[in-house]
């Protein structure tokens, strides 16, 4: 209600939410289907603000400050990268541009925001790099094979994912990671109380999310020079331990 009053000019918008939320989650009443729900009624208004970017300005340079971080931290080449909630390949395009033929994997729950990734590929004549896009139902990589990936990237899907969904993630993530790669995901992190809001957008603690990588025999440390970068969400890295 504080909230509220501080910002009278965002009640109507999520007022609108709130309704789609309770009708959504009386039809899905699980994460997986309710976000899927969510991705198809927005990517038909607009693929890119679904994934987050209100202009194509916008979407051009949250694609180009992922993609820089990463070939700044040693993303070569020749590294297979394995690309989690890739959208409507608004970083993924630059990756797939960069890497070599059929190194980028890129998956997403949702099969309607991964036709919009189909129309970036053609946009941007990235066809002969053969990428793959996958839809999936979790995040456990079954179709993956060992140590796969040098690089695998999740950008803004922690952020509106809940706690057992990431827990998923990283007891698997270890098994298609390379021995010497990396696991970037970005999270909404809070000092204070973990919460949700109408269970699209989560706020986890760091400590939280180290101690569930720890848990899965993972190392995991919190990434201070992407808190440069123009960007409301914080990383941590993930390797093996």
């Amino acid at each position: 209600m504080g909230y509220a009053l501080r910002n009278p000019g965002k009640i109507p918008g999520y007022l609108k939410r709130a309704g789609r939320d309770r009708w959504l989650r009386l039809r899905y009443p699980d994460h997986v289907s309710y976000y899927r729900a969510v991705m198809k009624h927005d990517t038909a208004s607009s693929p890119e603000a679904a994934v987050g970017s209100q202009t194509h300005d916008r979407w051009l340079a949250l694609g180009k400050m992922q993609f820089d971080y990463l070939v700044s931290h040693g993303l070569q080449p020749g590294d297979r990268m394995l690309d989690i909630g890739c959208g409507n390949l608004r970083a993924g395009w630059r990756f797939i541009d960069y890497l070599d033929t059929g190194n980028y994997y890129g998956i997403d729950i949702s099969p309607d925001i991964l036709v919009a990734a189909q129309e970036t590929l053609a946009r941007q004549r990235l066809q002969d790099k053969l990428p793959h896009l996958t839809p999936v139902r979790d995040l456990t990589f079954t179709f993956l094979p060992d140590a796969r990936f040098r690089v695998v990237h999740a950008h803004s899907v922690f952020s509106h994912s809940p706690l057992d969904v990431i827990d998923e993630c990283l007891a698997h993530v270890g098994r298609i990671l390379a021995a010497d790669g990396w696991f970037d995901f970005t999270f909404d992190r809070t000092e204070g109380k973990e919460h949700h809001v109408l269970h699209e957008d989560f706020y986890y603690r760091t400590e939280t999310l180290i101690a569930l990588a720890e848990r899965h025999g993972l190392k995991a440390r919190f990434m201070d020079d992407w808190e440069k970068q123009p960007h409301g969400q914080s990383k941590i890295r993930v390797t093996h331990g």
